[in-house]
């Protein structure tokens, strides 16, 4: 494994953040035309080799950040996501396109929904994960770790005990300060937004999470170093380190590294790598590839009545594809 440490690795992530690094890796290689791959026999449980992969819009993104975190509001039906360069939060209802839906965001990345149907979203330029309430008000969830300011937010997922995850990699363009964190972190925090835990600090840059159907395991990918982690989770809501271990690999000469991950309700895992989407088995089996065409996957969510819709954004489009078993549903606001 690629080991950096100290500021030299804060710099170097700084400097692939700047450039636009995040969602893409090492060579040239162009994509061929868009197909769903299949490497195995059980794809086609999952999505049909002949089903058509959508683009919904494009224009997006900038030197600051991609167009990311897709997030499907269910009982309004339109699908939301990050303008990051653009500071815009974008609605894209079906059958009418994409509009403007809120501005500025402080460059949010990461969006999801907590128990209540609540909007949080990892803000960039405050650094910070922040919760919008029913009433239009606005709950800072976090924004420092044992008096050091957080580095920079990137994605969230929620359990369904009302427990906060999210990940923290350094990211910033800027120079650390010495006030900084010295280490890319992944948090819990507590329902009752009490308590704030560090669970691991050995990341490189820890940007998708997400868990399996049981919440059994928690899944982080490592950005930089291509691969997925997975852990099984203690009875306190801990990761249990003696059970960490590599997913799925997901390099190759192709464009793209892992970022924006999502489980289906049968545990297949969605995560975007060399070359588009991978479909793998909750053993760790790569079943096909959603090869959409853009250079990269910056993050995918499910979505329609049946959440069967795959969303999928990358640096400066969001397309779609349908699949035929539904993601696990993001919460919506109770009746």
């Amino acid at each position: 494994m690629e080991e950096l440490n100290g500021l030299s690795r804060r710099h170097a992530l700084g400097f692939l953040a700047a450039i636009g690094g995040l969602a893409m890796s090492g060579g040239a290689v162009s994509q061929t035309s868009k197909r769903i791959e299949q490497l195995a026999p059980e794809l086609d449980k999952i999505i049909s080799t002949s089903e058509p992969i959508q683009d919904l819009a494009d224009g997006f993104g900038g030197a600051l950040g991609p167009a990311e975190g897709p997030l499907w509001w269910k009982e309004n039906g339109y699908l939301l996501f990050s303008d990051i360069h653009n500071n815009k939060r974008m609605k894209y209802e079906p059958g009418k396109g994409v509009s403007l839906f809120l501005e500025p965001t402080n460059r949010a990345n990461g969006l999801t929904r907590d128990l209540q149907g609540r909007l949080l979203a990892c803000e960039h330029d405050t650094r910070r994960v922040t919760r919008l309430e029913l009433d239009g008000s606005l709950t800072v969830i976090a924004n420092s770790f044992q008096g050091r300011q957080l580095n920079r937010p990137n994605d969230v997922v929620v359990k369904s005990d009302g427990s906060i995850y999210f990940t923290d990699p350094w990211t910033s363009p800027n120079a650390p300060q010495q006030w900084d964190l010295t280490f890319s972190g992944v948090y819990r925090i507590t329902p009752d937004l009490g308590t704030m835990s560090l669970l691991i600090d050995n990341f490189v840059l820890p940007n998708g999470l997400a868990f399996s159907p049981d919440e059994k395991v928690l899944y982080i990918n490592d950005s930089r170093r291509g691969h997925i982690r997975a852990f099984d989770l203690s009875p306190n809501g801990t990761l249990a380190k003696h059970t960490d271990r590599v997913f799925a690999e997901l390099r190759g000469e192709e464009p793209g590294v892992p970022d924006g991950m999502k489980v289906d309700v049968e545990g297949n895992v969605y995560c975007g790598g060399a070359g588009g989407i991978w479909v793998i088995d909750p053993s760790g089996k790569k079943l096909g590839r959603i090869v959409h065409g853009a250079p990269a996957t910056t993050n995918i969510a499910f979505g329609g009545d049946d959440w069967k819709t795959l969303y999928f954004t990358s640096r400066n489009h969001l397309g779609s594809v349908k699949v035929k078993i539904a993601g696990i549903p993001v919460p919506v606001k109770p009746a």
